[in-house]
This record gives C-alpha cells, structure tokens and sequence, in this order.
C-alpha cells in the first residue's frame, strides 16, 4: 500500500493506494465510523485487478475536516469525489460500503459520466431507505441510532473513555473477530484527530433523511427528485443479511432506480462483510466485472 495527499477542490486529502496505477480504478468509499484504511482487509485480493484507491472522505482521517454542520452536505461530498475521479480521467468503478454507498449512489445517479460501475456493500439508495425509515416498522427501529449521533452532545458522548461508545457503536449485535486490538488502536488513532468525532457525526446531521419512532410513521418526509435518482450504469449489491442497522427492507424496491442490477448474498456476514469475509466479497466483484 502506498499513501499521497491529493487536492480535491482546494482542500488535502489522504490516499490510500493498492495495484498497479495502469490498471483500472476503483474507487473504495468508507463509511462511518471508519476512514481510508478499512479497505485494507478487502483491496489486497482485487489490486490484481484493479488500480485501487481510498480516500480519508471529508472530516475523516488525515483529510480535510472544516468545521459546520453546511460542509457536509451530500452534494459537497460527492463534489470532492467527482473531483478525485476527473483527475483519474474517468470515469471509473465505484465500490462503496455504509456511508460511503451513499456518496458513491450520489456520484452514479448526479454525476453518472464519472461512473461506469457502482458496487455497493450494505449500503442503501436514499428513496428505499427514506420509505423504510419513515414506515415505523423494524428500519426505523434498527436506525433509531441515527438520532442519537445527530444530538448536540453526541461528539462528547462518544469520545468520552477513550471512544468506549463509539468502539461500542462497532458492535451493534454484530460479528467483531476481525477487530483486533491493533485495528482498535488503528481506528483510536483516527477518531482522536482533532475535531473529527465532531465532522464524522456531520454527515448525519446534514442528512435531510427522517427517522420515525417505532409505530409511529412519518408523512412529513423530504423531497426526493425521483427521476433524478436512477442508476443508469451496472450496479452489484453485495449484502451481509445479518446487518443489525441495515434490514433487507431497506433496499425494496431498489430496482426501480437500477434497471442493471445484480444481488448477491455473502453467507456468514453482517454490516462488517469488508472485513468479515474480504476473500469472497472480492471475489464476487471479479466474477461480476467478469460477467
């Protein structure tokens, strides 16, 4: 692996880098509560393939953090990767997981010119997910969380005991035999970094997404331009079907928006199957790209 800094839109940020810079590029988008490095489990099994890349994304890691709640919108998150790919020469395959699935849909669906293939790993289009969220049912239970980070206090709360929550937040019910001590102290590291606890709970904060309480659903939801939200190139979903905050209803309904879409299970996974089972995701993508 090799790292660089590269300025995207007048700002540093952090690269990770894995294969050949000849071969084609596929940009690996993080989620929450992770950064660049967490694709280290996965990128080794496809660097034969591809020229794989994975930015510290807006607020996280060693990149560019400003301050405010308006510097995460999903706009400007996907601006400074429409940024990174223009200077790869797109456009490129996509790959995003948590979080980073919701930048990588944002690339596909308003800046589909810099995407030729969108692979996404238990992550979710924003028009299922709203309609599973704001249904009252078991997504809006399972994403009750989401308030929790998005209150004022949540940056202390989650720092405090030296990220004990935040390493809490991790589990969720979920299979950790991949977090070892040395990955715990890896992602302490990044967390301690100043004012990123703070940016990192920014991109829910910015989110106009709504959460029911459970029984309760929601009618005041946002606007969601419905024509503007297709994913016209191929897209794969990979999934962990025992996710504790991503339920399968949270993608029904996905391919009306994706008319080229591909599903495939990964046995024996969860949220964490970037980690869980690196070997048979990445081989899952090969047979895909392969296809």
């Amino acid at each position: 692996m090799d790292t660089e800094f590269a300025d995207l839109n007048g700002h540093p940020f952090l690269l990770r880098h894995w294969g050949e810079s000849d071969k084609s590029p596929l940009l690996m988008l993080h989620g929450f509560p992770e950064y660049g490095g967490a694709w280290s489990d996965m990128a080794p099994h496809l660097s034969h393939r591809f020229h794989c890349i994975a930015p510290d994304q807006r607020g996280y890691g060693q990149s560019w953090c400003p301050e405010g709640v308006g510097n995460y919108t999903l706009s400007l998150l996907v601006s400074d990767m429409a940024a990174l790919i223009e200077q790869l020469g797109g456009p490129v395959c996509v790959m995003g997981h948590d979080w980073g699935a919701s930048v990588a849909y944002g690339l596909a669906m308003f800046r589909p010119d810099l995407v030729s293939r969108l692979i996404i790993a238990n992550g979710v289009h924003p028009v299922p997910f709203q309609r599973a969220m704001a249904a009252g049912g078991a997504q809006s239970k399972a994403s009750a969380y989401i308030n929790d980070l998005r209150a004022p206090d949540a940056a202390q709360r989650f720092s405090a005991d030296n990220f004990a929550r935040l390493e809490r937040f991790f589990r969720f019910g979920m299979g950790l035999d991949w977090l070892s001590d040395a990955r715990k102290q890896d992602y302490r590291t990044e967390w301690a970094r100043p004012g990123r606890i703070e940016a990192m709970l920014n991109w829910y904060r910015a989110s106009p997404l709504v959460v029911a309480d459970p029984g309760k659903p929601r009618a005041d939801l946002p606007e969601l331009p419905l024509d503007r939200l297709q994913v016209q190139c191929p897209h794969l979903l990979l999934w962990g079907a025992d996710d504790k905050a991503l339920l399968p209803e949270a993608t029904a309904g996905l391919e009306a928006f994706a008319p080229d879409l591909t599903r495939i299970d990964i046995p024996g996974t969860d949220h964490w199957l970037h980690h869980q089972r690196p070997k048979v995701v990445a081989r899952a993508i090969l047979d895909w790209i392969a296809d």
